[in-house]
């Protein structure tokens, strides 16, 4: 009998701290584990740890439902070059991990996808759901999918783009080279040139083997730089030769889809006006065998790129816009790629956006993309980039300082806000306990001052519900309760409440949360400060830490779900997006900032959504408004929410919520139909973990009726 389950998850190495993330239990639930961190002549090293609460390894390994803590975070001093062990024990089970480089790497860039968490909720998916596959899968059912589709041509008329693929070089390994080249030649859209600035010394330039190439293909061309300028200096002087109308990036050692060309030319064509295009990319290993990582990545998300480059490649831009905003610039080499895409995109007309892996980012030891400790003057550099967009584009809105978020290249910028009045609603029927800890966890633990609390009584029974009403308002005088008459219905006691608001922004805010972290106002408020901003969401956390809300997806798990729920609030979720401030299509207004007047612009909450999907409509005529709806994690409150709460059972509760369903549908019929632009069609609309969709089973291109529960509502009458 197994004494022993574990799982060595996620390494991160940071500032001279090692940071292990994984789970470990015993054969029974209460069977206690040991751990302990060694170097390489064994001997023990001190650590931290905290454990976190998993309960996909409870149901996993137990078969029930516990609150035990079987994940872990250990955290010790380490340096790069050296070799550590982790000791996990329980009864006479022992396992050993060897901490090398080489599992540092791999743990890091493996397809977050295919987390321990995910893994399991997999295999229940494939059950219940048929929604789920591996990227090795999922890549050939493409591949397949794709060479039964017969390919539209593009003709080759005047108007038909010329591609300049500027690549910098220096000592790069021959086979690298070649594979690259040899995967720009078997392009199916052959309008290109290939412009190489090589760099390397004179001992290894590349001269001798591009020029094998150029005797059979006109379009490369090669300048030998007698120098090197540095990685800005060097695509510069790419970008010089290039005569093409956009300038396409790509690095010396990676690999191009065969149909990238051809599906940046088509985006050109049927998108007159877009002036940069990026698309979804992978990551392949040393040996060109392996592809994994995939990144399925939302349409133009400004927040998301302020936070991360997510863009990266492959990347195309008018070249008559770099002309405009100036190409590299050096003092941001090591993310000059970062800087030089949030100057084009800030002043290009349309960005467009292409659903589909057209790059192949090469991993090996020496690359950001296996080993980002590999380049951490590069993480300093995007900080410095993101500085600068904000300076440029939001001068009046001071920016304190850009650190590191939840991992090397994920920025957490934090803005100097002007505090002024936020006027927080909260409708409450009885449940004072809750909606006092509420309360006092706003006034008490958070560092925003100017606030005023409008409680929105609504057909409360318990005499000291009231009588709590009296105590609370001679205590805070910032407290004030106002009497709503009618049945429940939550669009219209908000509506009723924000009448009485004397404050230029609005927390809409539930009667059973509490704030975790004390800034939380003023991370809201340094992005809804912005013109652009309409409302700003937080990250909501169940009692035991697992996350209740990251933002909202519409158009999965029905209608609309929590973007990564139920997941532990630690995990490394997909591309750490738990944890990135980024713009979504709509977040829950358990906890949301929201300004007055784009609230009384819209008309507030539509109060035919009485208790369902009336803050997911909100947001999207917010959107429609042309304003964003950004997430941020930094603002975290816990959220006591029961998880089984909400559950229609009666015949009228279940007749008012398919009223409200195929409402919802109606309205927003052509927004499901496309699938949410923060999304990305690639990714299951059955869960909100972020998996991938299931090829055998879901319609390819049709993100909204390959539910057909949804298609089958759209023809009721939502009366």
């Amino acid at each position: 009998m197994r004494k022993l389950y574990h799982n060595l998850e996620y390494i991160n190495i940071s500032q001279g701290k090692m940071r292990l993330y994984g789970w470990a239990a015993g054969a029974e639930p209460d069977q206690k584990v040991d751990f302990a961190v060694m170097d390489s002549d064994d001997h023990n090293i001190p650590y931290k740890m905290k454990t976190v609460n998993r309960p996909d390894v409870t149901r996993k390994v137990y078969h029930i439902k516990s609150t035990i803590r079987f994940g872990f975070v250990i955290e010790f001093e380490a340096q790069n070059d050296q070799v550590y062990r982790l000791k996990i024990s329980s009864g006479e089970d022992t396992k050993i991990y060897t901490l090398t480089a080489q599992l540092i790497a791999y743990l890091s860039v493996r397809n977050n996808v295919q987390s321990t968490w995910s893994r399991i909720r997999n295999i229940h998916l494939l059950l219940e759901k048929r929604s789920t596959t591996n990227y090795s899968t999922f890549r050939q059912i493409l591949q397949m999918q794709e060479k039964k589709v017969k390919r539209e041509k593009l003709e080759l008329h005047p108007d038909s783009p010329l591609f300049s693929i500027v690549i910098p070089l220096y000592a790069t390994p021959e086979r690298y080279l070649r594979e690259l080249i040899e995967s720009i030649e078997k392009q199916t859209y052959q309008k290109y040139e290939v412009c190489f600035a090589d760099g390397s010394p004179e001992d290894q330039k590349l001269e001798e083997l591009i020029g094998k190439y150029q005797k059979d293909n006109y379009r490369i061309r090669y300048q030998y730089l007698n120098g090197n300028f540095g990685i800005s200096g060097n695509t510069n002087e790419a970008v010089k030769m290039a005569s093409g109308d956009f300038i396409v990036l790509c690095d010396h050692d990676d690999l191009l889809s065969e149909n990238a060309l051809y599906e940046l030319a088509k985006a050109v064509i049927e998108n007159p006006e877009c002036d940069c295009i990026y698309s979804d990319e992978d990551k392949i290993d040393e040996t060109s065998k392996k592809y994994f990582d995939p990144h399925f990545k939302p349409d133009y998300n400004i927040d998301l790129l302020t936070s991360c480059n997510y863009i990266c490649h492959i990347y195309a831009v008018r070249k008559s816009l770099v002309d405009k905003t100036g190409a590299f610039r050096s003092e941001y080499d090591g993310a000059q790629d970062h800087d030089f895409i949030l100057r084009t995109t800030e002043q290009a007309r349309q960005i467009v956006h292409i659903p589909k892996v057209l790059y192949h980012w090469r991993t090996h030891m020496a690359s950001t993309a296996a080993n980002p400790e590999s380049k951490l003057y590069a993480f300093e550099a995007g900080k410095k980039a993101v500085r600068a967009h904000f300076e440029r584009v939001w001068p009046q809105y001071k920016v304190e300082k850009v650190t590191d978020g939840a991992s090397l290249g994920i920025y957490h910028t934090y803005f100097d806000v002007k505090e002024e009045l936020i006027s927080v609603i909260i409708p409450n029927k009885d449940h004072t306990e809750d909606l006092d800890k509420a309360i006092r966890s706003m006034i008490e633990k958070g560092s925003w001052k100017q606030l005023e609390f409008i409680i929105v009584e609504n057909n409360s029974e318990k005499e000291e519900t009231f009588a709590y009403y009296e105590k609370i308002q001679k205590e805070y005088s910032q407290v004030r309760v106002v009497y709503y008459e009618g049945g429940f219905n939550y669009s219209r006691i908000n509506n009723f409440g924000a009448k009485y608001a004397k404050g230029r922004y609005l927390l809409l805010m539930n009667n059973d949360v509490e704030l975790i972290e004390k800034d939380s106002m003023k991370e809201m408020m340094g992005y809804c400060q912005r013109d652009d901003v309409g409302i700003v969401g937080c990250r909501l956390l169940y009692e035991d830490d697992t996350i209740q809300h990251a933002g909202v997806i519409v158009g999965v798990s029905g209608i609309a779900g929590h973007a990564f729920k139920d997941h532990y609030s630690d995990e490394f979720n997909y591309f750490n997006r738990a944890v990135t401030v980024q713009d979504l299509s709509a977040v829950t207004a358990a906890v949301m900032l929201v300004k007055k007047e784009v609230y009384d612009e819209v008309g507030g909450l539509d109060e035919s959504f009485e208790v369902a999907f009336n803050d997911i409509d909100f947001c999207l005529r917010v959107r429609d408004s042309g304003r964003l709806v950004v997430y941020n994690p930094y603002a975290c409150f816990h959220h006591y929410e029961s998880k089984s709460r909400g559950m229609e059972d009666t015949p009228e509760k279940q007749q008012r919520f398919r009223g409200e369903i195929v409402r919802f549908l109606k309205r927003h019929k052509d927004f499901l139909a496309k699938g949410d632009p923060m999304y990305n069609p690639n990714l299951t609309i059955a869960d909100t973990d972020y998996n991938l969709r299931n090829l055998c089973f879901d319609k390819v291109g049709d993100p909204f009726y390959r539910n057909r529960q949804l298609h089958e509502l759209l023809s009721l009458d939502s009366d």
